[in-house]
């Protein structure tokens, strides 16, 4: 749990914007607002449900098209921005940095950045076309 929010806080400090969009039984108006909100800490287990389906998929990333279209729709739904998929990256690959240590390499970044840019841009064909698709 300690290094998922190593990310969690990282991604705050990235864009502490996001914060707004987490609103739940309460609202999280700072990052420890978030860390003690038990709903908070389920969608950073369903994040991180999704990232482990990706890697548990990446000889058919592709059969998970349809699932991550649909949550591309529920984020813009929400009012994620596409941007945020790429903060939401960079927190992915702190996280992992912080728990791997010397064993974070560069060609282990670019296995994840190849990976999660998969994930992401089956999600933003998605978030495209639940709304009107924004400026990149």
């Amino acid at each position: 749990m300690l290094i998922k929010l190593c990310g969690v806080c990282r991604l705050f400090e990235l864009d502490p914007e996001l914060l707004s969009l987490f609103n739940y039984s309460t609202n999280c108006g700072s990052k420890q607002d978030c860390l003690s909100s038990p709903e908070f800490l389920d969608h950073v287990t369903k994040v991180m449900l999704v990232i482990d389906a990706a890697v548990s998929h990446l000889d058919d990333l592709h059969s998970l098209e349809e699932f991550l279209l649909n949550l591309g729709k529920k984020h813009q739904a929400v009012g994620v921005s596409k941007q945020s998929f790429a903060v939401v990256g960079e927190a992915l690959l702190y996280m992992l940095q912080c728990s791997l240590g010397q064993a974070y390499t560069a060609p282990l970044r670019q296995a994840w950045l190849n990976m999660y840019s998969i994930v992401v841009s089956a999600m933003s064909r998605g978030w495209a076309k639940n709304g009107k698709d924004e400026a990149d």
